[in-house]
């Protein structure tokens, strides 16, 4: 089968969720026998090897906020309807409106709409807008809409009256105890200590929070910790600015760290915080629990449904509650050791790479999803938009 990954930034994966989706799904499907292609960006990928069968396409786009993601994918559908494709999997709601063109020559499109973004606070009033057109257009232009959360299904179910098929994000389960960190790899880079530091991994952009984790750490100084911030935003440096100045001398900020060296800054982290408040599934989230780490995060209903009872909860937006959980998790051991426990055997049994890869291998091959959800992941209700 022929299939292709549009709407992402591309692969080797350098920036969020779904590149880290677009590498895994195309190294697996490439594994499983399919011809897989991927659509890049220019200057938005990473130096990591491509997957073994994997073919990426680069095409231009414009580097500007509101229209890179937009321009890039509209190329990339023209492409992609020209090559006859057997399936496309579109990431993004703000690209249903290209939708349709692949079906013109007979391919199934499944596009994954991800979390709610005309809630996202880096939109002006013109880009929220422009979003919530996006969720009605992607009522009708692919053949499947893909929620990554029960929650946003829930909110296409409620809001529009269809039902989306559930396909989460996945993680691996490394090994445990972890292997040493590497000479040459963040840890080493940064002078940090093992078990020695908190951390935070997102997009610096304001809906993930930063400032509200920076300034919860500010109120930690009895903790003999340090607290490791990262992540980046191509369109953020006024917010960025704004957290740097807002960090405390205890405070390292390392950009965006990616494969091997983004795994050891996990698996060696006293506790991980997640502060993001729209969303879905969010991978980092996923990756802390199948690290087994002790997890602080922002109580949100994704959120929620994702970590469960894994996890100590705060109001988000509320930095003091922040440093109160960080705090709790961080002077208590035998609590620490359990939560991680607890967080691992979730990333196991609810988010498999495996599991969401096989979901998808079933959706892009089977024009009549199975109403019921056999078809989707096995806790899901999944049944194809219309049409």
């Amino acid at each position: 089968m022929r299939i292709a990954i549009l709407g992402t930034r591309g692969i080797p994966a350098a920036y969020g969720g779904f590149e880290t989706l677009a590498e895994e799904l195309a190294a697996q499907l490439a594994g499983r026998g399919h011809e897989v292609t991927v659509y890049c960006r220019p200057r938005r990928t990473g130096n990591g090897a491509v997957p073994a069968g994997v073919h990426l396409v680069t095409l231009p786009c414009v580097h500007h906020k509101y229209l890179e993601t937009v321009s890039h994918t509209a190329l990339s559908a023209l492409h992609a309807t020209a090559r006859r494709y057997d399936a496309v999997l579109i990431c993004n709601a703000a690209n249903a409106v290209f939708a349709w063109l692949p079906r013109l020559r007979g391919t199934r499109v499944a596009l994954n709409v991800d979390g709610l973004e005309a809630k996202r606070a880096k939109w002006n009033r013109l880009g929220r807008a422009y979003y919530r057109f996006s969720e009605r257009v992607a009522l009708r232009t692919p053949n499947n809409v893909v929620t990554d959360a029960r929650v946003i299904a829930r909110y296409y179910r409620d809001r529009y009256g269809i039902e989306s098929t559930y396909i989460p994000y996945g993680a691996h389960l490394p090994p445990l105890p972890p292997p040493p960190p590497s000479p040459d790899g963040p840890i080493a880079r940064f002078a940090l200590r093992p078990g020695g530091y908190v951390l935070y991994v997102s997009r610096l952009e304001p809906e993930n929070h930063a400032h509200t984790v920076v300034a919860a750490f500010n109120e930690c100084q009895d903790l003999p910790l340090e607290l490791v911030m990262t992540g980046q935003a191509p369109y953020a440096a006024p917010y960025i600015r704004r957290v740097l100045a807002a960090a405390d001398s205890r405070t390292v900020f390392t950009g965006g760290v990616y494969g091997s060296g983004y795994h050891e800054l996990q698996a060696h982290a006293r506790c991980y915080v997640h502060a993001t408040v729209v969303g879905g599934v969010h991978p980092a989230l996923v990756e802390a629990m199948a690290h087994g780490r002790a997890i602080v995060c922002a109580d949100t209903p994704e959120n929620r449904e994702t970590l469960a009872g894994a996890g100590v909860y705060y109001r988000p937006d509320d930095h003091l509650a922040c440093a109160a959980a960080i705090r709790r998790i961080c002077l208590d051991d035998g609590l620490s050791t359990e939560l991680g426990g607890r967080a691992r055997e979730r990333a196991r049994t609810e988010y498999s790479w495996t599991s969401v890869c096989d979901a998808y291998e079933r959706l892009l091959l089977d024009p009549h999803p199975d109403p019921d959800g056999a078809d989707a992941m096995p806790v899901a209700s999944s049944k194809g938009a219309p049409r």
